[in-house]
């Protein structure tokens, strides 16, 4: 079947190598919609040569040279973020890849939801902050959430004909990122460019520092609850330094089922957007000669700090991951511009957790103000 593809976030790692995808099997897909927030260069490029129904630029300021660029397309043009939601839901699109960062996410893939249209979803934190609502709208519309993170992506790869088999836990593998094995003593003087050189992937500034501070493997935690309908007990964290292991089902027999491949994103974003087919495709192949020690570590929560308060913000479930979230992107933001160091990341959002009001049962405007109140309430505790 052809599919006509939305990419929110298309100038992005995970939008430009879903590109790469389409050009590969341009008989399988086309693109329909192109949305980016800030790069309207890079937009102006790829609408000229995807030619998409539409295009959209989430910073109006943008707005008017991105209409002069492409005044001679056949293209609708649109600006701001109510448009980046609207598009999401566009009568002409069979599938949306939501590879947007951050809580920005969250509404386009609820639009699509909405609509009945089945997301590729590469934004966590959408799942993150408000898993019980997105999972209950694919549920009501009859739409899917294919998951486009390796590791979830590996999860839901290892599922397949199990349907009828109990899930005893799921092993989510994690690289370590650059500060594997070091003490808080040296992470207490690391750089944004140290933080940024991660081992085994290209990825974007914010997820990078999210793989360092293993505050990543938190929210993709979080993302499995939802994703796979599990328990926090249910889920294990696993370092995995050689990235050829993306993770592992157990089976309530006690069987293992890994997906193994090299690290390679295109191969998770290829998946999403052709479900159920498997497509041929000329990425490099895995050769176990070149990794014949597979190894595996605990994590130490006492550096990672991280990765302990995503299983407690997971077990207090409510508005607290949501809370979680927006307070890293805040602390995110400030490490990469050198107003807090790496340890103080984990602080911030700890205290940011302590100070935000508690709600049990959270609506989606809950999710909205609580997501302000906490960036709030970061930002205030960073200038402290």
């Amino acid at each position: 079947m052809h599919k006509n593809i939305a990419i929110l976030g298309s100038t992005g790692s995970i939008g430009t190598q879903a590109l790469e995808v389409v050009d590969a099997h341009s008989d399988k897909f086309s693109v329909e919609v192109l949305a980016a927030f800030n790069s309207v260069e890079l937009l102006i490029e790829q609408a000229k040569k995807y030619q998409p129904n539409v295009v959209v630029i989430g910073n109006d300021k943008h707005y008017s040279f991105l209409c002069e660029a492409l005044k001679h397309e056949p293209i609708k043009v649109y600006a701001g973020q109510e448009a980046l939601s609207q598009v999401a839901a566009t009568s002409t699109v069979d599938m949306v890849l939501t590879s947007m960062v951050g809580f920005a996410g969250l509404l386009p893939t609820i639009r699509a939801l909405e609509a009945g249209i089945s997301v590729a979803l590469a934004n966590k934190e959408t799942l993150v902050v408000a898993g019980d609502l997105i999972m209950e709208l694919a549920r009501k519309n009859g739409a899917s959430v294919l998951p486009v993170d390796s590791e979830h992506s590996a999860i839901f790869q290892c599922l397949q004909g199990e349907q009828n088999n109990t899930v005893e836990k799921i092993l989510l593998t994690a690289s370590g990122g650059p500060f594997r094995g070091k003490s808080l003593d040296y992470l207490k003087g690391v750089t944004p460019s140290q933080a940024l050189n991660h081992p085994n992937w290209s990825m974007g500034n914010k997820i990078t520092i999210d793989s360092a501070s293993m505050m990543n493997k938190g929210l993709e935690a979080i993302e499995a609850k939802w994703l796979f309908n599990l328990n926090p007990e249910q889920i294990e964290v696993v370092v995995h330094p050689q990235s050829i292991i993306h993770s592992m089902v157990q089976y309530q027999d006690g069987a293992i089922i890994a997906q193994m491949g090299l690290p390679d994103m295109r191969l998770p974003i290829q998946y999403a957007l052709a479900y159920p087919e498997r497509l041929k495709n000329s990425f490099k192949r895995c050769n176990f000669m070149d990794f014949q020690s597979l190894t595996f570590e605990k994590v130490d929560v006492t550096v990672f700090r991280n990765l302990a308060m995503a299983y407690h913000a997971m077990k207090r479930g409510g508005n607290v991951p949501c809370v979680l979230n927006a307070a890293n992107e805040v602390a995110v933001d400030a490490f990469l511009n050198n107003r807090c160091g790496f340890l103080e990341m984990s602080s911030i959002i700890e205290q940011t957790i302590d100070k935000c009001s508690y709600v049990d049962k959270p609506t989606y405007l809950d999710y909205v103000e609580s997501d302000s109140e906490a960036r709030i309430v970061a930002q205030s505790i960073i200038k402290s």
